[in-house]
């Protein structure tokens, strides 16, 4: 550390030459994101061991992780610490069951609001509508299975009646006479279960195909569900999800629900039938032999109850954060500007290394859980069967059972413990695709916003005429307490332009979200032609609106698709007209693809006033009964401002209009001006009203031209008062 700054100061002095001090800062950086890597892999490797990993950290949190631990209420940044904290959770089963996506509240471990139970029951509830392809798959696997059972029961044919000499039965004789021969008696066994391992695998196979096919409908059917779902949560729950982590959650839990069709019908099924077939065949063979197999039937269930169901909690933990990777990763793309006007790639790169780090730990101690099971059953299977191995050896020898019956027995045992074991080791996967269904009831299950009910009316474009009514209107967002607007009533004749200053934060976005029905007021109500917007079906509503916001969204495409995102039905002429309506044929005429240039994600390719006219076309083209815009002239240059304005004032016509702006340019020829204070409406007036009656407006007119014209203007018009308002006017106006 001492020679880094030492390099610095003699860099700022001009003493170190800049290809040293390029060197110096480089391995900084390296041992920072190495350092920042928390030791990873030898972390890793040493995880379950008790040691604790070498890295750059002090010797005290090497030697007791537990000493180097924040408070409870504080997290720890090093993903190593962090672990150790999980773990402790873990072993007290303090896991949360609940809700906790990223962004969501976690409950209580002790609040688990989905037992295994009901989550089977609300899988089920999404196969009724393939509940026939259901049958069909239960009745493949179920023949596929009993023909599995058949080629075993030739082992006793090949030793007792082809090798040992002993004579067939009577009955099998009298229909096959040949088979008296004993290489005859061998050909037919090996061609009887050479086919029917051969139709046993043709009809497995079908049934497989077909589960995958069902799989991935389900996987389909349940994405589009979510995702719909998503999109019409209520604004500030869409907001709280983060990108990022809804694209987990239709990836990585949405598709983890569709692999229960093997997890929970098709492999279990297959499972209870071999199971159930093989016990039927044990007890013909030897009903002893039979109840030494029984007894490891307990073990199922008791390694389920003690073990894998404490599995879940921690899959719901990694799901968790492979959302929050995913949502920060989105994010750290997204503002890829931001990132390396501030040079934060390393920062972020390591911040994504140190997550990714903890999950990876998460989940290998979730592996040595699992794998807990399966060393059990590796070691019990083969114990079971050498203990009857000696017991069915010594009725052989006894002669209370032949070899061929002894050697059939053990095969069937084997099929018979097949699937125990699998049902044991496939719990854990199980539980794992119940955890991802766990998360995607929790989306599904959260109110959607303004829900329509039967009495909901559907707005028609011709009929409305636009007259919108604020009534006592007061609203707080919610998880907020403060009120962002307080005892609002405003009357907007329809057609009029209505423009809404005042001071940021002072409550004007939120007036024009209330127009446009993105949030209902907390009490009071607004009004379209006299009727409560609560009253109209919500997305019929808001089909009469026009949007364009300072922050303009485009999306990954092309220029026409983006401004025919509002009509998807225009034609080329029509979604032209807007773009030259929008002044924004004048750099699309000078590109290569013209209409049809790919644009990029969000428009990066493009200049910030070119995505400001793509989005004034866009409305523009929706022909909207309401415009909204907020902004919408704040990106481009004085030239382009005054063809738009022009523009703008064709749009508005006819039009009930809300604009938010500071310029003057854009407000002082509007209707009714509404200034905005502390979430109340201080005053309203036209331009000339407001500016001879003072206050605010006029003092932040007065405040835009002296910050515009600086010392140009006389100090006389700066402090000018009542006895020139005619001057004051003339130099306002634009």
């Amino acid at each position: 550390m001492k020679e880094i700054l030492h390099d610095k100061t003699q860099h700022r002095l001009g003493l170190l030459p800049a290809d040293r001090f390029q060197r110096s800062e480089t391995v900084r950086d390296r041992n920072q994101t190495e350092n920042a890597t928390d030791g990873s892999l030898e972390s890793l490797i040493v995880l379950q061991s008790g040691m604790q990993p070498h890295s750059s950290e002090s010797h005290a949190s090497r030697s007791s992780p537990s000493a180097t631990l924040p408070p409870d209420g504080q997290e720890p940044r090093a993903s190593r610490l962090r672990f150790e904290r999980y773990r402790q959770k873990v072993r007290r089963s303090e896991l949360a069951k609940g809700n906790i996506h990223a962004t969501g509240e976690t409950r209580s471990p002790k609040d688990r609001v989905r037992s295994s139970k009901q989550l089977v029951g609300q899988f089920l509830r999404l196969l009724i509508p393939f509940r026939r392809q259901v049958i069909w798959i239960l009745v493949s696997v179920t023949a596929s299975t009993l023909i599995g059972l058949l080629p075993p029961a030739g082992t006793k044919f090949i030793i007792d009646y082809g090798l040992n000499g002993q004579p067939l039965p009577p009955a099998v004789l009298q229909r096959l006479p040949s088979l008296a021969d004993p290489k005859q008696l061998l050909l037919f066994t090996v061609i009887a279960v050479s086919i029917l391992s051969l139709l046993k695998i043709a009809v497995h196979v079908w049934g497989r195909w077909y589960a995958t096919k069902i799989t991935k409908q389900i996987q389909l059917d349940l994405r589009r569900q979510v995702f719909e779902h998503a999109v019409r949560l209520p604004l500030h729950r869409v907001q709280a999800l983060r990108s990022g982590g809804v694209a987990s959650i239709l990836r990585e839990d949405g598709g983890s629900v569709g692999e229960l069709v093997f997890g929970m019908l098709f492999n279990p099924w297959r499972a209870v039938i071999q199971l159930i077939g093989s016990l039927a065949i044990l007890a013909w063979v030897d009903w002893r032999l039979l109840l030494g197999g029984l007894m490891l039937l307990p073990t199922v269930f008791f390694t389920h109850r003690a073990w894998i169901n404490g599995i879940r909690p921690q899959f719901r933990v990694i799901r968790k954060q492979r959302e929050l990777i995913d949502a920060s990763a989105t994010e750290a793309f997204a503002g890829m500007r931001i990132v390396r006007a501030f040079s934060r790639q390393k920062r972020e790169a390591a911040r994504f290394t140190t997550e990714n780090n903890l999950m990876a730990r998460q989940e290998l101690y979730a592996w040595c859980w699992m794998r807990v099971v399966e060393m059990v059953w590796e070691a019990l299977i083969p114990i079971a069967t050498a203990g009857l191995l000696f017991y069915g050896g010594w009725r052989v020898l006894d002669g209370h059972m032949t070899v061929g019956d002894l050697m059939m027995f053990l095969v069937y045992l084997l099929m018979l413990l097949e699937p125990l074991a699998t049902l044991a080791q496939s719990a854990t996967q199980f539980q794992n695709s119940l955890s991802g269904l766990d998360r995607v009831l929790d989306l599904l299950e959260e109110p959607r916003e303004m829900l329509s009910t039967p009495t909901s009316l559907y707005v028609d474009r011709h009929s409305i005429a636009g007259d919108i009514a604020f009534e006592q209107v007061s609203f707080t967002y919610p998880s907020t307490s403060l009120p962002a607007l307080s005892d609002v009533s405003l009357k907007v004749a329809a057609g009029q332009t209505v423009a809404l200053v005042g001071p940021s934060g002072a409550g004007k976005t939120t007036l024009s979200n209330l127009v446009a029905r993105f949030y209902d007021p907390t009490s009071g109500r607004v009004t379209l032609d006299g009727r409560d917007l609560r009253d109209y079906d919500v997305e019929s509503f808001r089909s009469l609106l026009g949007v364009v916001e300072q922050d303009v969204f485009l999306f990954d495409g092309t220029i026409a698709q983006n401004i025919s995102y509002a009509r998807r039905e225009a034609t080329a002429a029509e979604i032209r007209a807007a773009a030259e309506a929008a002044n924004a044929t004048e750099f699309i005429d000078r590109m290569t693809d013209g209409l049809q240039t790919l644009i990029g994600e969000r428009g990066v390719r493009l200049s910030g006033g070119q995505r400001q006219r793509l989005a004034i076309a866009r409305a523009i083209l929706a022909d909207p009964k309401l415009l909204i815009l907020d902004e919408a002239t704040s990106n481009l240059d004085t030239d382009s401002e005054r063809l738009i304005q022009q523009s703008l004032a064709k749009l508005m016509r006819g039009r009930t209009s809300f604009v938010i702006a500071h310029r003057l340019s854009t407000i002082a020829n509007a209707d009714l001006i509404v200034v905005v204070e502390h979430g109340r409406i201080s005053q309203t007036g036209t331009h000339a009203q407001l500016m001879a009656e003072g206050g605010k407006y006029r003092t932040m007119v007065e405040q835009q031209i002296r910050m515009t014209l600086g010392d140009m203007i006389p100090a006389a018009t700066a402090e000018a008062s009542s006895p020139q308002p005619s001057h004051v006017r003339s130099v306002a106006a634009p």
